[in-house]
């Protein structure tokens, strides 16, 4: 085609520019991909490779247009590829919604994003659209761009408490996000907790009787809090306490070993829910969900019992005056840490809550002990994967020569967002044949995973909960950073706890050593997993009946701070 330049050797200069990047060398490489991706606009994988060096060389402006670019041509050819009409989607802003909420539902959630923002770029008044949108961004880890739809939908529609929250959500992930969070949480407060005047309680006042406690969660048996939930509620000791329980729902929730009261709120307006728990004389109620999807904040604000706590879910500040405590391990707390919560941070010893592992969760051999091949993972949301934790595990793998990095979960099943997961790592000189991209499993597929994994690695400063405890009960030791935020520590008594302190770093500098020095060789990955293994079993989050005695003792020390106020 004339009128554009074509290389001689184009297909030389693509390996010359990956060798310059994996070099290390992203300047040099960045003149060649720009030739390569003038001559040959239409191929979205040189445009990866252009966002991989530009990113490499700090031209982050000109890093973002490649990847925008190659998300969109990646994501035409995927969708040809399923048989979708490409014009009509560029055109047809209904057509361009129904492919992607497809997408979306097949967790393709980036190629999603693309039809997704061609219809809203066309004027597409719904504004569910625009919500699922930011979704997508979300998911992909695109986190200042999904808070930004987020804000969008909110400031569309003030009436509604839940269009907020995943606002709120998404500042978990974007820079100086506790302090951001802490703001836009005071505000949701403002908009929707109740202003009336406080109701009567009519709770008991005698010392020492036993108390009621309350659990308000969408479900406690079918979530993935059901791990922490499920344990305590049949620990905690009935002569010291009665449990009640107030899920959406009745159904499956009512078998327990010991009595529970079970009352569900789902069909309730906030007002009558409320109304519901001051009949139940609630002394102290505990939000399990905090601003996640099907939580009923709301009917903390209108003050449904004299003590109100937020605990395990959430981690950071629900915003509302009448939340009285948030409960956190005592090694979260971090200077400056009351100041952005508008609770009363109440710490308890070691750890906040129990887990209890899967039943068929098994411990295996490390897996370089036969392959010779060390193997890093991780196995959380891709949300959470921050730029400096790519950065922090690709000199990991750079630092140990033929390693490799598993990454699971069931986004990566999306071709468009594993392409640019890679295009991140190859700007730090690591090439997409040291990754490993896996996608949702079950059963026995789900527990081979994590005997693939020599050695899981934690994000930051997003840390992982439940997956770092999944994989330590099959004995997958976990490396963790501390961070200087509360939030970038509640996953560091996870790994304490289970007996593997020095997997604990301080520093960046600090985590990748710790990684190279610990993987520098079978036998001593396997002494690690030994070590895991028997730590998570020794764990005090595996002492459900202590860690029920110990939120008991807690519950009980709030209940008399009410009890002898005037």
């Amino acid at each position: 085609m004339s009128g554009l330049p074509t290389p001689p050797n184009a297909g030389q200069d693509l390996t010359a520019a990956k060798a310059l990047l994996m070099a290390g060398d992203a300047a040099g490489a960045l003149p060649l991909m720009r030739a390569l991706v003038a001559a040959e606009p239409s191929k979205h994988e040189l445009r990866y490779w252009l966002a991989s060096a530009a990113l490499g060389a700090g031209q982050a402006e000109e890093a973002d247009g490649a990847l925008n670019d190659a998300r969109l041509l990646h994501a035409f050819a995927l969708i040809r590829g399923f048989g979708g009409d490409v014009q009509r989607l560029t055109k047809d802003p209904e057509y361009a919604v129904a492919v992607a909420q497809m997408l979306y539902d097949a967790n393709a959630i980036a190629t999603a994003g693309v039809a997704l923002s061609l219809a809203i770029s066309a004027g597409h008044p719904d504004m569910q659209a625009l919500f699922t949108y930011g979704l997508c961004l979300h998911h992909q880890g695109r986190a200042e761009e999904a808070a930004l739809v987020f804000r969008a939908v909110t400031e569309s529609d003030r009436t509604t408490a839940q269009a907020h929250e995943f606002l709120l959500f998404s500042l978990f992930f974007v820079n100086d996000g506790v302090r951001r969070h802490a703001a836009e949480a005071r505000e949701w407060g403002r908009l929707y907790e109740d202003k009336g005047p406080a109701p009567a309680l009519k709770n008991s006042r005698e010392p020492g009787r036993k108390l009621r406690i309350g659990y308000v969660s969408p479900s406690f048996v079918q979530l993935q809090a059901r791990q922490f939930v499920v344990p305590l509620i049949e620990s905690h000791d009935r002569q010291q306490v009665e449990v009640f329980l107030y899920p959406a729902e009745a159904a499956g929730e009512t078998e327990w070993a010991q009595p529970v009261t079970v009352r569900a709120i789902g069909a309730l307006s906030d007002q009558d829910a409320a109304a519901l728990i001051r009949k139940d004389r609630i002394d102290v109620l505990v939000d399990v969900w905090g601003h996640n999807p099907g939580n009923r904040l709301p009917v903390f604000g209108r003050r449904a019992a004299p003590v109100q706590v937020t605990w395990l879910n959430y981690q950071q500040t629900t915003g509302l005056s009448n939340m009285d405590y948030a409960l956190h391990a005592d090694s979260v707390p971090t200077p400056g840490m009351a100041e952005l919560f508008t609770e009363t941070v109440w710490t308890v010893p070691r750890i906040s809550a129990p887990f209890r592992p899967d039943p068929q969760a098994r411990v295996s051999p490390a897996p370089s002990l036969a392959s010779g091949q060390v193997t890093f993972g991780s196995f959380t949301n891709p949300a959470k994967i921050s730029d400096e934790t790519v950065a922090a595990w690709a000199r990991i793998l750079k630092g140990r020569p033929g390693s490799r990095l598993l990454l699971k979960y069931r986004y990566y099943e999306d071709h468009v967002l594993a392409r640019v997961m890679a295009a991140r790592f190859a700007a730090h000189g690591v090439d997409m044949d040291r990754l490993v991209f896996d996608g949702h499993t079950k059963g026995e597929a789900y527990e081979n995973a994590f005997g693939l994994v020599d050695l899981a690695l934690d994000t930051s400063p997003c840390q992982g909960g439940t997956t770092s405890l999944e994989a330590l009960s099959r004995g997958v030791p976990v490396l963790a950073l501390r961070g200087e935020t509360f939030y970038s520590r509640t996953g560091v008594a996870i790994v304490t706890e289970a007996g593997l302190p020095d997997l604990v770093t301080d520093s960046w500098d600090d985590y990748v050593a710790k990684a190279i020095e610990v993987s520098a060789s079978p036998a001593g990955l396997q002494a690690l997993r030994d070590r895991a293994a028997a730590g998570f079993a020794a764990a005090p989050y595996r002492d459900e009946a202590g860690v029920a005695r110990m939120m008991e003792q807690a519950y009980r020390e709030m209940f008399e701070l009410w009890r002898v106020k005037a």
